[in-house]
C-alpha cells in the first residue's frame, strides 16, 4: 500500500485514492476536502450498487443502496469480477444485515458502529419515560379529565440490556442518573462497568427487567430472540423497547403476550418487515407504541458519520489498522 501513504501537508508524490461513494452529498463534500485529493466517482443514480467502477479503491455505500426500490436486489453470489479493484468498504450503518453476506466477505469492510449511541440512548430514556409517566393518558382537554393519578417511576427499577457495546454503554449512562438498576447480556466477556450486573442468559435477562431494551446485531443467533419461549419469564410489568432489528422478535408471539397481559407494552422502533403492512395490528394495539425506524437520526448523525469515515480513509491510506471492522464470521 506504500504507493497510497502520506501525511496531510506533506508535498510527497503518492496516489490519490479513488473513491465511490453511495453516501449522498455532504459526504461527497467532506470526502473531496480531505488532504489525500481524492478523485470521486458519485453513483448513477438507480444503478445497482454493485456496479461500481473498476478503478475504485474505497467504496463509501450504504443500507438503501442495497435495497431494491428500484433497482434489482443484490445477486446471492458476488457479481463476476467483484470485488474488483476494492480495497477497502466503509459502510455508513452500524448494522450489516441489511448488505448481501458477500459484500463483508471480501475486501476489508468497515461499520459505522457507535454514531447513532447518542440519539439512540435518548430516544430509549424518552420511551422508558413515556411508558412510566403515561403522557398521552394524563393529558388533559378539558376540566372534566381534570384527575390527577399515580404514575409509575424510572427509579429503582431494572433496566435489562440485550447488549453492551456503544449503544447499551450509552443507554446505560442515562439510566444511571435516574435510580435504575443496571443488568446487561453480552458476548463479550470483557468486564462491564462496576454498577451493572451481568446477566448469565438471555432468559435470566427476561425474568429480571422492567424495561428490557433489545440492542442486539441481527444475526443468525438472533433472529427472533425474543420469542415465546423467553416471554415466559417475563413480569405482568414488562416494557420492552426494541430500537435494534425487528427480526430480534417473534412479532405473533409478542402480540400473544401483550393480548394476554402477560407483559405490560412494547415501544417499537424497528418491525419485520418496514413497514408493517396495512392493517397491521402494531398500528392500533393499545399497548405499542411505533415509531417509523428513527430513534437513529439527530441533526449531527451525518457529521459523525463523515468523521468516522475520514478517520478510517486516514487509516487506511497510512496502512494503519483500520478500526470498526466487521468480523464475517460473527456477522457484526
Amino acid at each position: 500500500m506504500t504507493d497510497l501513504l502520506a501525511s496531510p501537508g506533506e508535498a510527497a508524490s503518492f496516489r490519490s485514492p479513488v473513491i465511490v461513494n453511495q453516501g449522498g452529498r455532504k459526504i461527497d463534500e467532506r470526502l473531496a476536502a480531505h488532504w489525500s485529493r481524492p478523485r470521486i466517482i458519485e453513483h448513477p443514480k438507480g444503478a445497482p450498487a454493485w456496479e461500481i467502477s473498476p478503478d475504485a479503491d474505497v467504496l463509501v455505500t450504504q443500507t438503501s443502496c442495497w435495497q431494491a426500490s428500484p433497482p434489482p436486489s443484490p445477486p446471492p453470489s458476488p457479481p463476476p469480477g467483484w470485488p474488483y479493484g476494492l480495497r477497502f468498504i466503509q459502510l455508513m450503518s452500524a448494522g450489516v444485515d441489511s448488505f448481501p453476506p458477500w459484500l463483508i466477505e471480501g475486501p476489508a469492510v468497515a461499520c459505522a458502529r457507535g454514531v447513532a449511541a447518542i440519539p439512540i440512548s435518548e430516544f430509549v430514556l424518552a420511551a422508558m419515560l413515556n411508558f412510566e409517566k403515561e403522557f398521552a393518558a394524563i393529558r388533559v382537554h378539558n376540566p372534566a379529565q381534570w384527575k390527577m393519578r399515580p404514575l409509575g417511576a424510572l427509579h429503582e427499577r431494572c433496566l435489562g440490556l440485550a447488549g453492551f457495546g456503544a449503544i447499551g454503554r450509552a443507554i446505560a449512562a442515562r439510566a444511571r442518573p435516574f435510580g435504575m438498576r443496571i443488568r446487561a447480556l453480552t458476548r463479550s466477556q470483557g468486564p462491564l462497568d462496576a454498577d451493572v450486573e451481568r446477566a448469565t442468559d438471555f432468559a435470566a435477562l427476561v425474568a429480571a427487567a422492567d424495561h428490557l431494551v433489545l440492542a442486539l446485531p441481527l444475526t443468525a443467533q438472533t433472529h427472533r430472540i425474543l420469542d415465546a419461549s423467553a416471554l415466559a419469564h417475563a413480569k405482568p410489568s414488562l416494557h420492552i423497547v426494541n430500537i435494534a432489528r425487528g427480526g430480534l422478535v417473534d412479532q405473533d408471539a409478542l402480540l400473544a403476550a401483550l393480548d394476554e397481559g402477560r407483559i405490560a407494552g412494547a415501544s417499537l422502533d424497528v418491525t419485520d418487515p418496514e413497514p408493517p403492512p396495512e392493517g397491521h395490528r402494531f398500528y392500533s394495539h393499545p399497548k405499542i407504541w411505533l415509531t417509523p425506524h428513527t430513534s437513529w437520526g439527530d441533526v449531527k448523525v451525518t457529521d459523525r458519520v463523515a468523521e468516522k469515515i475520514l478517520a478510517n480513509l486516514d487509516r487506511y491510506l497510512r496502512g494503519e489498522p483500520i478500526e470498526d471492522l466487521v468480523d464475517p464470521v460473527r456477522g457484526y
